[in-house]
């Protein structure tokens, strides 16, 4: 699959003291930016619980404006399923979910990564039997990922990532060991962020756009280094280090930087 075209001309910096890390940048998004997002950390504060994230009517307004200013060019990259990304957002966007393991292209189809499931039963059974000795411990059953967050037990930090550890290695080459913030994954092996950004922009509407992708976590780092490859606008949010080129500090900045680009666009003639 060949890759968006690199950009010939350079973002220009807008100064951004208000929103971003102080003495930092980010870009002054052109009309035909296309925009892939993270949820969890990016548009959304991470919360205890996966389960107990509300989508508010302003996040939800702002999206749906994006959408319809860069033609439909709007996709949610997500670690969570796309049902569970529906169940937030409701079927308005395109989206990726399970990193990258299964994706609705803007037709409509999905597309979903094919991987041997009866290993990865056995190894849901050996979670939930952890998770119920240890009650602190989140798990998260995603269809061809497993979760387990332990945001709530960090002291049992060690033990999640030496079960995880294990149990990937039974599973042999289809599966691998995904770290994140407080949580650790076993997801399909060849399929990530990146790969389900490189998909879309191989479609329309995001063929041919500028594309920005806005992350905060570990698994974002392989999106924001195919962005760097084709051109686009790579931001990380918050502190630790990260390949992405440009910088906000929570997601209210990300919000702003956002609603700046909706009302330009929106006050052109």
């Amino acid at each position: 699959m060949a890759p968006a075209r690199p950009r010939r001309q350079p973002l220009q910096d807008g100064a951004v003291a208000d929103i971003g890390f102080p003495l930092g940048t980010v870009p002054r998004l052109p009309a035909d930016a296309g925009f892939f997002l993270d949820i969890d950390g990016t548009l959304l504060d991470i919360a205890e619980s996966p389960h107990l994230v509300r989508i508010d009517d302003d996040l939800g307004h702002l999206l749906a404006t994006i959408r319809d200013a860069s033609g439909g060019a709007v996709a949610l990259i997500s670690g969570r399923s796309v049902a569970e990304i529906d169940r937030l957002f409701g079927r308005n966007f395109c989206a990726a979910g399970q990193h990258g393991a299964e994706r609705r292209d803007a037709a409509g189809r999905m597309h979903q990564h094919r991987v041997p499931l009866a290993g990865l039963r056995r190894a849901l059974e050996r979670l939930r039997a952890m998770a119920a000795e240890h009650p602190a411990l989140v798990l998260e059953d995603k269809g061809m990922n497993l979760a387990l967050h332990y945001r709530s037990a960090p002291e049992l930090g060690a033990t999640v990532r030496e079960t995880l550890r294990r149990l990937v290695e039974e599973l042999g080459d289809d599966f691998e060991l995904q770290s994140g913030k407080m949580v650790l994954e076993i997801k399909p092996s060849g399929k990530d962020k990146g790969t389900a950004i490189e998909e879309f922009l191989a479609e329309a509407p995001f063929r041919d756009r500028l594309p920005v992708f806005i992350g905060d976590d570990l698994t974002d780092e392989f999106g924001f280094e195919l962005i760097n490859r084709v051109g686009g606008c790579s931001v990380k949010v918050g502190e630790g280090s990260s390949a992405a080129h440009w910088r906000l500090r929570n997601a209210d900045a990300v919000r702003a930087w956002l609603k700046r680009f909706v009302e330009r666009e929106r006050h052109k003639p």
